[in-house]
Order: C-alpha cells, then sequence, then structure tokens
C-alpha cells in the first residue's frame, strides 16, 4: 500500500436541491443513485445529491424529470466551483457508534469508549462513513462472520472503512477497489491513519482483480452495479464463500434474491433499515 500525505480534494460539482417529504427521501435517493451521484446530505425537507461535473449528462436531468411523474418532489441544480470538501465535512460530521461493535469517528474527535472497534476517518467526499444504513447494516453483518484467514473483496471501497474494519478483525489480506480516484485516495489516507497495512486499494474497475479470489466479498454499492458485476463477483468468491451486499431498497429484494440464486448463491440473513436493505449470501 502507497502511503499518502493528507490533502484536500478540489473538485466541480453540481448540486441538486431536492425538495420532497422527508418520508420520501429513502425512495428518490436510491432511484438516483442509479445515476453517477456520489454524495447525499439529508436535510429538513429533502437532500442535496451532488454529481461530479465529468459525469454529467443531459440524460440526468431527463430522468430527473421521468421522477417527477410519479413521485412528488421539486429541485435545482447549482454549479459548485471546486473546494476544499474536507472542510465543508469537518463542519458536519458527527462520531457515529454501531451498537458497542464499532465507532467511527474523525481525527479532531476525542477517543470514543465502549466500543471493541474504532475507526477514524477523513471522508471528504467520499461515501461510506457509516452514517448511511447500507454501510451500517454492513458493519452489522461483519460482527457475525469469521476473517481469519479469509481474503477480502471489498468492492466499491468508498472510505476504506469496510477493508478497514475487515483487517481489524483478522483478515489477513484485503483487496479495496473503486472506480471514483477520490475514493481510491481517501481508502489510502484513511488506511495510513489508522496505520492498517495489509489493505492494498485500487482505482479501476474489476478487471483489476484478474485471478484472484476470496473468502468474503463486500459490495455496498447500489443495486444496478450488484447486478452488473454478479457474475464476475461470484467467480472471485470460493465455493462456501460469503457475499455481503447493500445499496439497494426493499422493494428490490424479489429481483435481487432470483439474480443471486441464478448465480449459484444462497441468501442466508437480511437486514432492513428506513426501506434499505443488506444481504448476507453464501456460495454453493
Amino acid at each position: 500500500m502507497t502511503a499518502l500525505a493528507s490533502q484536500p480534494i478540489k473538485m466541480d460539482y453540481y448540486k441538486y436541491q431536492v425538495s420532497t417529504k422527508t418520508s420520501d427521501n429513502d425512495l428518490l435517493i436510491a432511484l438516483m443513485s442509479l445515476r453517477p451521484f456520489d454524495t447525499f446530505v439529508e436535510e429538513e425537507q429533502g437532500f442535496a445529491a451532488y454529481l461530479p461535473v465529468g459525469f454529467y449528462k443531459k440524460e440526468i436531468d431527463a430522468y430527473l424529470e421521468s421522477l417527477k411523474n410519479q413521485h412528488p418532489f421539486t429541485y435545482s441544480k447549482e454549479y459548485i466551483k471546486g473546494r476544499n470538501w474536507n472542510e465543508e465535512w469537518e463542519a458536519n460530521f458527527k462520531p457515529i457508534q454501531i451498537g458497542r461493535f464499532c465507532g467511527i469517528r474523525a481525527g479532531f474527535h476525542g477517543p470514543m469508549a465502549g466500543v471493541k472497534h474504532e475507526l477514524v476517518i477523513t471522508p471528504k467526499m467520499a461515501f461510506g462513513t457509516g452514517h448511511h444504513e447500507t454501510t451500517s447494516m454492513v458493519i452489522e453483518l461483519m460482527e457475525g462472520l469469521g476473517f481469519t484467514e479469509k481474503k477480502v473483496l471489498d468492492y466499491g471501497c468508498g472510505t476504506g472503512v469496510l477493508a478497514i474494519l475487515a483487517s481489524k478483525l483478522g483478515a489477513p489480506q484485503i483487496d479495496a477497489i473503486d472506480i471514483e480516484e477520490a475514493s481510491y485516495l481517501n481508502t489510502l489516507e484513511n488506511c495510513e491513519t489508522n496505520s492498517i497495512h495489509n489493505v492494498n486499494a485500487y482505482h479501476g474497475t474489476l478487471d483489476k482483480m484478474q485471478g484472484r479470489f476470496y473468502g468474503i466479498v463486500l459490495a455496498n454499492i447500489n443495486r444496478n452495479v450488484i447486478l452488473d458485476s454478479l457474475p464476475s463477483l461470484t467467480e472471485k468468491t470460493e465455493r462456501g464463500g460469503t457475499l455481503v451486499f447493500s445499496g439497494f431498497v426493499c422493494q428490490d429484494l424479489p429481483i435481487m434474491e432470483q439474480a443471486f440464486t441464478g448465480h449459484g448463491l444462497t441468501l442466508q440473513k437480511t437486514k432492513e433499515k428506513n426501506k434499505w436493505m443488506a444481504v448476507q449470501c453464501v456460495k454453493k
């Protein structure tokens, strides 16, 4: 793993300010996450969604207009010139505790008492701080898994928290990969902060993992990416290995379960929080 000095990440974004009932936030975020929005910030009357300028296409606005025909919401779009997103994040980030099992905080917070595993992160604009239901549910499922002597793949690593936790749980080697360069860099930085030296971080696609096989695969992304990547992820999982998926809503479970079964996976456990789901499967 290459060491990385702390540095601000400056990117240009389109900020979509979505106004809707709070009860509709989760569903709309799930639907918008099928497009390349990389960050969502929930608010009292809706949420803000951030789209890297390089990923913008007119089709995205057309997609949102089609959603308005099915769900009551309005939105505005604002171009935001690159700035130090780390400062933006520091002003709003709060520590999170997942039972007594895991605590996630920033370096400027004090140590967390009463947790078995403490992770210190600087997420910037990378996904996976533990605040979102999908990340916290994956962490809850990880508590029940045995990581000793298991090689692990963290697919769509975001901040790298799942890879870091896997290391703390005894995994001898973890590969963490993300298509977003900011996430790759953030994972390197967070591993260094937590003195983790057995996580290999990669920027790119699963093609970089050719010839590698894993006892545990963690994929906290979204429905479409999971479905598209399922053949490769299943192939890279050892027989009897475990796959944990999250990033889709409850209404998608029948579609997901059918896909899992079609690729030789057996559904073992499910978790649900605020319409989001996480599942644990085993490869037959």
